[in-house]
């Protein structure tokens, strides 16, 4: 029984077909190609959505881009305007400005020449009274002579107090630095200390204005001076 099961000739086995084994057994390529394909038009219509999609992007860039131009080239036209404005303001102040220097100067120079016109008429006739004390004194020699100068110092003394011309003569007054000069000290204990002991030279002040100093000499040792009352 043994030998006959060998002896006999196996059996070919056979393959049962199984439903989706031949699915399941294709490759990717032979599947890929055996999909169903796309529609062309889906295809371009997607493409033309896409193409107007990136026009759409850069006609809003260029827009955009397009505002910051106008807005750059009018800040850039205002800025322009602006400075021309400013140097023509600039120009015109300078000009105003020279025109009010050199009209300033003039009227200086002319009310200048205007007190010394004033100066010089009042003046003239004290330089007519020397000519004729002179031509005197030439004629009838020097009798009345003194008498003519003390007369025509006095005239010209007037003339100058008129123009505001005030002499400083400060004998027997207390020392002031800032209208006197010191140029000694004499020893005096009778008056007091630092007073003006006497005049070398008169000095004279224009209005608030001291011209020249009075040249003094000046007391020492006396007793202190009190101090003024204001």
């Amino acid at each position: 029984m043994a030998a006959d099961e060998k002896n006999t000739p196996e059996h070919d086995a056979r393959e049962i077909p199984i439903e989706g084994a031949e699915e399941k057994e294709c490759g990717g390529a032979e599947c890929a190609s055996a999909a169903p394909e796309a529609p062309e038009e889906a295809v371009q219509a997607e493409d033309a959505a896409a193409e107007d999609e990136v026009s759409e992007e850069a006609e809003d860039i260029a827009a955009e881009a397009e505002a910051v131009v106008a807005d750059a080239e009018r800040v850039a036209a205002a800025a322009e305007a602006e400075a021309a404005a400013m140097k023509d303001r600039y120009l015109r102040l300078q000009a105003e400005w020279d025109n009010y220097r050199k009209r300033t100067a003039e009227e200086a120079a002319d009310m200048k020449i205007r007190a010394a016109e004033k100066l010089m008429e009042d003046v003239l006739p004290v330089l007519d009274d020397f000519e004729r004390a002179i031509a005197h004194a030439e004629q009838n020699g020097e009798e009345g002579l003194l008498d003519g100068v003390k007369a025509i110092s006095s005239k010209i003394t007037q003339v100058f107090a008129k123009h505001g011309l005030q002499a400083i003569n400060p004998a027997g007054e207390a020392f002031d630095a800032l209208e006197h000069q010191a140029v000694a000290t004499v020893p005096d204990e009778s008056i007091p200390d630092e007073t003006v002991a006497q005049v070398y030279q008169k000095g004279y002040r224009l209005g608030k204005k001291v011209l020249r100093p009075a040249m003094v000499t000046i007391s020492s040792g006396g007793p202190k001076r009190e101090a003024e009352e204001e």
